[in-house]
């Protein structure tokens, strides 16, 4: 297919920019407005608490030898960097646990990406609030959709949806705070186009790279509008063109690129309302397995011991690099559908504690490991990606079989989390880092996003 000539892809760039430039906090559905607050208090619940794991810990050291500007907010720490730098090291945070948002149409994690490149900009712009909200339904929507056209081609392929995605939001999200027209919006996306990248080898060894990918996406995004800003052009035609992103990364002419998915329902319908919220900290693609496990527990009351194989069906992108059974590192936990199948099985649960070493060492979840397998499942893939859906068949040593399919795991826009699980997992997880007290108000503030929250709240982390 000549892309240039594909009637739906005509001028979807130019459409984007124009969106994005559209945008103002007062025209936005109060639904959209709390859709974008449950998005922000999940953000900082993911940021707060990945800001104690080992990647984190490694780029502030190094952000703080090498970046003296000290402008905007590191979160969870008392450092401050350049607002690029604390966008990059943001993004790591909330991707550090696995725990942060998604957009199952696209297998994308947008939060990360767009919030650091927002509140770093805002951090050194004094932007308001209601600036805050409109530029990240911005982001939200230009990551959402971008990642949903190419979905699952672009997976297959090899790259990762969230920076590849995620880039664009963020560049969108930056010109939408700066109040950046139409036109320099488009721009920002053109160069957005030339800094997107990232690849799943990482899910082969279970290397770090993984977390870094959204603050890489943030970084950039934020760069990109700021060039933008000061007149530095790009092609306006990045996404439709004959070089452009989705040409160069999933076969077009093979019908790989959904168009009309891009436009669809613009100004109308916000992707900010329909991303899904995890419920445990691993990756998605296996979770309603997890459900289905704990489901059938509850139902028949066996035990861990009583177990003698386990059966995770799953839609090919769920599988793939998600079925092995070795977990050298924590990544490889998170990504193996096997261990976090065999923790919910032995432990009742698949929390953070689950995956600390000495309950990855333990004898009996290293044996449930092996007796789990994750296999393909047609009536997974027929359904996916409109819905995501997992299977479950467990053989039990008395003989018995019991299964479960699950349809939208919890979390999902169908199934979700309530806005008390919300502020119940923001607690759990960021409490012991940052003390009750300052958690709890901070929670107070997020609400009030949009309606005259203090901002300051967000940058004090001493």
């Amino acid at each position: 297919m000549n892309v240039a000539r594909d009637e739906a892809a005509v001028g979807v760039s130019r459409a984007f920019a124009a969106h994005v430039s559209a945008i103002r906090y007062e025209a936005l559905d109060a639904a959209v407005v709390h859709a974008f607050r449950r998005a922000f208090v999940d953000f900082l619940a993911c940021a707060i608490s990945g800001s104690a794991m080992p990647v984190s810990r490694a780029l502030m050291s190094y952000f703080e030898d090498n970046d003296a500007t000290r402008v905007a907010p590191v979160i969870g720490s008392p450092l401050r960097l350049s607002a690029q730098n604390a966008a990059f090291v943001n993004g790591a945070n909330v991707h550090g646990l696995d725990f942060d948002d998604g957009f199952t149409a696209g297998s994308c994690h947008p939060a990360g990406s767009v919030f650091p490149a927002v509140m770093a900009a805002a951090a050194q712009s004094g932007a308001s609030d209601r600036a805050i909200v409109a530029a990240a339904v911005a982001g939200y929507d230009v990551t959402c959709r971008i990642a949903a056209a190419m979905h699952p081609a672009s997976a297959r392929r090899g790259f990762h949806n969230t920076p590849l995605a995620g880039v664009f939001g963020a560049a969108a999200a930056v010109a939408s705070l700066y109040g950046l027209d139409a036109d320099r919006t488009l721009h920002a996306l053109g160069l957005a186009g030339s800094f997107s990248s990232g690849i799943r080898e990482y899910l082969d060894e279970g290397a770090e790279i993984k977390r870094i990918h959204p603050g890489k996406a943030a970084r950039d995004g934020l760069l990109c509008a700021g060039l933008a800003q000061r007149g530095i052009t790009g092609p306006s035609r990045i996404l439709e063109g004959r070089y452009g992103f989705f040409a160069t990364h999933v076969d077009v002419g093979a019908g790989e690129v959904d168009w009309s998915r891009l436009v669809e329902a613009l100004g109308e319908r916000f992707e900010i309302a329909g991303v899904y919220f995890k419920p445990y900290p691993c990756c998605r693609h296996y979770q309603a397995c997890i459900d289905g496990i704990k489901t059938l527990r509850a139902r028949h009351g066996f035990t861990a011991a009583d177990v003698e194989h386990v059966h995770l069906g799953l839609y090919a992108v769920g599988v793939n690099g998600h079925d092995h059974r070795h977990v050298d590192s924590l990544l490889d936990a998170q990504m193996s559908a096997p261990c976090a199948a065999a923790l919910a099985l032995v432990c009742g649960d698949v929390t953070c504690t689950t995956f600390l070493p000495e309950v990855l060492d333990r004898a009996d979840v290293r044996a449930m490991i092996d007796r789990c397998e994750a296999v393909l499942d047609e009536e997974c893939e027929r359904m996916y990606p409109r819905v995501r859906t997992g299977y479950v068949r467990i053989r039990l040593r008395d003989g018995r079989t019991i299964e479960q399919r699950v349809v939208s795991p919890r979390g999902e826009k169908e199934n979700p989390l309530t806005d008390a699980d919300l502020v119940a997992k923001f607690t759990a997880n960021c409490a012991p880092v940052i003390g009750a007290g300052r958690a709890a108000a901070i929670l107070e503030q997020a609400w009030k996003m949009g309606e005259g929250a203090d901002l300051a709240v967000f940058g004090q982390w001493e």
